[in-house]
C-alpha cells in the first residue's frame, strides 16, 4: 500500500489532522464562555475584566478537573506555541496601521509619554529583579531556592502581557545558571494576575476620584454621519476585488512576520548572544519588519507608482484585536499548576510590588506632566502597563468615551521614542540570567535608567528657576484640534 492510499481523515491521524483544530475550537469556545460569564455577571462586567482572562481561566479550571480523571484537554505546549505567535502577529498588524494623530499634541508631552513607560518598565524590573535577588541569598541554604532572575519577568509580564512573558520564561528556563524551572508557568501566571491588577485597580481608581468630584464623564461626540470603517475616505482597495480585502489585510501581516523570521533565522546563526535575543523578541522584530514595509509602501505612494491605499486600519485592529484574545486564552490555559507550586512566595510579592509602584509611579508622573487629563492618561498608562493596550484603552474610555483628549494620540505617537528608552531592559535579559554578578549589574543598570528618565519628567520641578519663565502647559477642551 503507497502512502497516498494510507493517508484519511479518521481518528487514526488525530495529532496531525484534528489536533491543532480542536485546541483552536477549545479556545474560541471558551472565549464565548467567558464573554458570556462578562455578560450575566455584573461583578465581571462592573470591574472591566476581560472576557479572554475568564475564558482562559475557565478552560484552565475545566483541565485540571479533567487531569484527576486521567484526561488531559489542553496540549499545553500548543497553547505555548499560540501564545508565543499571537503576541507578534498583533504587534505587526498594530504597527501596519496608518498613524492618525486626531489632536494638536505637544513634542516634550510625546517625549514624557515615551519615557513614562520607558521609566516603569526600568522601575519594574529594578523591584522585581531586587525581590529575587534577596529572595535568592536567603533561600539558597534552604530547601526551596528561588530563582535570582525570576523578578525580571515582571516587567515583562505586566508590560507586554502572556506572549513575552512566557517566552522569557522559557529561555531562563532553558539557561542552567538561571537555576529557574518556571517552564512558562511562572510568566504566564504573573500577566494573568496584571490584567486584574489593571481591570480591578482601574475601576476602583474611577470609582473612588468619581464619589470625591475630581474626576467626571466627558461627553462623547455628537452623534454624525456613520462613516464606512472598510474604507473610511474613499481611497483604499474596494472589498468586491478578485481577493477579499481582509485577506489582504492578513498577507501584510503574514508578509511582516515573515520577513521578521529571516532576520530571526539570520540573527540566530551569527553568534550564541545573537541566537539568545533573536527568538525571544519576535514580537520586536515583526513591529520592525512592519515598520520597514509601511516606509516601503508610503515611497511607493509618494512616487505614485502605488495609487490605492491597501492597509486598513479597522482591519488590522481586528487582527490584533483576535491575535491578542487568543493570546490571553491560550496564556492562561496554558498554565501548569505544579510549576508554579515551588514560586507562590516570589509570585504573591511580585505581583503585590508590582501593583503598588506601577500605581504609584504612574500616578506621580501623571499628575506632573499631564495636567487636564491626569486621569486620562493615568488609567491609559495603568491599564496598559500592568495588562494590555486594550485594558489600557477600556479604562481610558470609561471617563472619556469621545476620545476628546489627547491620550490616545500621545500614546500613538509616543510608540517609538518608548521603544527606544525600553530598548535596553530587553537587551539585557540574557546578560541577567548569566551568573548573580550580572543580575545585580543589570539591576544597577535599571536603576539608573529609571533615575534618568524620573528627572528628565521632573526636569520642571528639579530644576525650578531654568522652567520658573516657561509656564507649564496645560490642555483644556478649548484647546481641542
Amino acid at each position: 500500500m503507497d502512502h497516498a492510499s494510507s493517508w484519511d481523515f479518521s481518528l487514526a491521524n488525530y495529532g496531525p489532522v484534528w489536533g491543532f483544530m480542536v485546541q483552536l475550537g477549545l479556545l474560541l469556545m471558551f472565549l464565548m464562555l467567558g464573554n458570556l460569564l462578562r455578560r450575566t455577571i455584573p461583578l465581571f462586567r462592573k470591574c472591566l475584566i476581560p472576557s479572554a482572562l475568564l475564558g482562559g481561566a475557565l478552560l484552565l479550571i475545566v483541565n485540571v478537573i479533567t487531569k484527576q480523571f486521567g484526561f488531559v484537554l489542553v496540549d499545553n505546549r500548543l497553547m505555548q506555541v499560540i501564545t508565543y505567535h499571537c503576541l507578534a502577529i498583533g504587534f505587526a498588524a498594530m504597527t501596519l496601521k496608518k498613524e492618525k494623530s486626531n489632536h494638536k499634541t505637544n513634542k516634550a508631552q510625546v517625549l514624557e509619554f515615551g519615557a513614562l513607560q520607558g521609566g516603569t518598565y526600568m522601575l519594574q524590573a529594578f523591584v522585581g529583579l531586587g525581590v529575587t535577588l534577596v529572595l535568592f541569598l536567603f533561600t539558597r541554604y534552604g530547601d526551596q531556592i528561588v530563582s535570582y532572575v525570576c523578578g525580571l519577568i515582571l516587567p515583562l509580564a505586566f508590560g507586554q502581557g502572556p506572549g513575552n512573558a512566557l517566552s522569557w520564561d522559557i529561555n531562563f528556563t532553558n539557561t542552567p545558571a538561571a537555576q529557574f524551572a518556571g517552564n512558562g508557568s511562572f510568566g504566564l501566571s504573573l500577566a494573568s494576575i496584571g490584567f486584574v491588577v489593571a481591570s480591578v485597580m482601574g475601576v476602583l481608581y474611577i470609582n473612588i476620584h468619581k464619589k470625591n468630584g475630581g474626576l467626571s464623564v466627558r461627553k462623547d461626540r455628537p452623534a454624525g454621519e456613520v462613516v464606512d470603517q472598510t474604507n473610511p475616505d474613499g481611497t483604499e482597495i474596494p472589498d468586491n476585488e478578485s481577493v477579499d480585502k481582509f485577506t489582504i489585510q492578513v498577507g501584510f501581516v503574514a508578509l511582516a512576520y515573515a520577513l521578521s523570521f529571516g532576520f530571526m533565522c539570520l540573527l540566530g546563526s551569527l553568534s550564541a548572544f545573537t541566537n539568545s535575543i533573536a527568538w525571544g523578541f519576535n514580537f520586536l522584530w515583526a513591529s520592525l519588519a512592519a515598520m520597514l514595509m509601511k516606509a516601503v509602501v508610503q515611497l511607493l505612494r509618494r512616487k505614485n507608482l502605488m495609487h490605492r491605499v491597501y492597509v486598513n486600519n479597522y482591519q488590522m485592529d481586528r487582527i490584533s484585536g483576535f491575535s491578542f484574545d487568543l493570546m490571553i486564552v491560550a496564556g492562561v490555559a496554558a498554565i501548569e499548576i505544579n510549576d508554579i507550586r515551588n514560586y507562590i512566595l516570589p509570585v504573591v510579592l511580585l505581583s503585590v510590588l508590582g501593583a503598588v509602584i506601577t500605581y504609584v509611579y504612574i500616578r506621580l508622573v501623571s499628575r506632573e506632566c499631564f495636567k487636564g487629563f491626569e486621569h486620562e492618561m493615568f488609567l491609559m498608562s495603568f491599564g496598559t502597563l500592568t495588562g494590555t493596550a486594550s485594558n489600557g484603552m477600556i479604562l481610558m474610555k470609561e471617563i472619556d468615551p469621545g476620545l476628546k483628549t489627547p491620550t490616545s494620540s500621545l500614546y500613538i505617537l509616543s510608540n517609538f521614542p518608548a521603544m527606544v528608552m525600553i530598548a535596553p531592559l530587553l537587551f539585557l535579559l540574557s546578560f541577567a540570567a548569566g551568573s548573580i554578578a550580572h543580575a545585580v549589574i543589570a539591576c544597577c543598570v535599571f536603576f539608573v535608567l529609571w533615575a534618568v528618565y524620573t528627572v528628565f519628567l521632573f526636569r520642571r520641578r528639579i530644576f525650578k528657576k531654568r522652567y520658573a519663565a516657561k509656564p507649564v502647559e496645560t490642555w483644556t477642551e478649548d484647546t481641542e484640534a
